[in-house]
């Protein structure tokens, strides 16, 4: 895992704002069960390169932003003010969520946690669409198909040829991994059929023996797994969203069921989980994707 990197500079803005969240954190963390046999963690990376681009990330290995690097260390602390400590982490094979952990990792005190990296936990691959702008897609194919393909549970997006340098298995990365277990595009459920082997493996065994669990992964395979985990239907998937660099924190009870928690706000019914974070961010993340269309103009785009 990498070691985390030095913030850097960000604009005077971002920095107050992250500055009254830490306060927020650290005097107002969410009161979580206390009859819970175990917790589990997710939390989706920090702003990525191509997150601020608006482009379709997917499997391509893309850096966090100095704002995505304040995020993972905002996370941090408030994993520390939630006063959990956690047993063991798990995180992708994407620098993006590597870095994001150690990070926050590093803010929350609990540096030596045991680690294990896993291409399972990768983000949805996203097909011929990644790397592409959303603008340019939706100019393309319009709003509604795009829509579909994003956040649609079982339509995936137009899928790449195996010959493709997008295809993982021409990546000498995944080479210790089966051609054929290797994505060329994936919807949601392609996402959680994917992790769901690594979920019942690794992190299941964890959790029956009562460990706290921290996973720092992406927004579409943590939506996966959390959607297996409460049980989301497949209609209601689609109005649940992870937002960047905002743990959130599930209590299970000794049968790994989630214990819902009066701060479970966001979302309605949909998830029995706690975001340890900043309400307006967590609002914002509610599947809008801004675009600037052909006049110019900015919209925000439901898709």
């Amino acid at each position: 895992m990498r070691e985390p990197r030095p913030s850097g500079m960000v604009g005077s803005s971002l920095a107050r704002s992250l500055a009254t969240v830490a306060i927020s954190l650290a005097h107002a963390a969410p009161t979580l069960s206390p009859a819970r046999h175990a917790t589990v963690c997710f939390l989706r990376h920090g702003q990525s390169q191509w997150n601020h681009a608006n482009r379709f990330t997917g499997w391509t290995d893309i850096d966090l932003t100095e704002v995505g690097r304040e995020e993972a260390a905002t996370a941090g602390r408030a994993l520390r003010a939630s006063g959990i400590s956690y047993d063991r982490a798990f995180t992708s094979r994407l620098r993006r969520a590597q870095e994001t952990l150690a990070i926050a990792l590093h803010a929350s005190g609990q540096h030596s946690l045991p680690t294990l990296q896993h291409w399972r936990l990768n983000e949805r691959h996203y097909g011929a669409l990644q790397g592409r702008s959303k603008h340019d897609c939706i100019e393309e194919y319009g709003v509604a198909q795009v829509r579909v393909w994003r956040n649609s549970f079982d339509t995936p997006p137009p899928l790449v040829s195996e010959h493709s340098p997008a295809f993982p298995g021409n990546d000498p990365a995944y080479a210790d991994v089966p051609a054929e277990l290797l994505p060329t595009g994936e919807c949601l459920r392609g996402t959680l059929e994917r992790c769901l082997p690594f979920w019942r493996e690794h992190v299941e065994p964890e959790l029956a023996a009562g460990r706290n669990v921290l996973i720092s992964a992406h927004g579409h395979s943590i939506r996966a797994l959390v959607k297996h985990l409460d049980g989301i239907s497949d209609e209601n998937i689609l109005s649940l969203s992870i937002p960047n660099g905002i743990p959130l924190v599930f209590s299970l009870d000794e049968q790994l069921r989630p214990i819902r928690q009066a701060a479970a706000q966001h979302g309605g019914a949909v998830h029995s989980g706690v975001f340890l974070g900043d309400d307006a961010k967590v609002a914002a993340a509610d599947w809008m994707l801004h675009v600037a269309p052909v006049d110019g103009s900015d919209v925000a785009l439901p898709i």
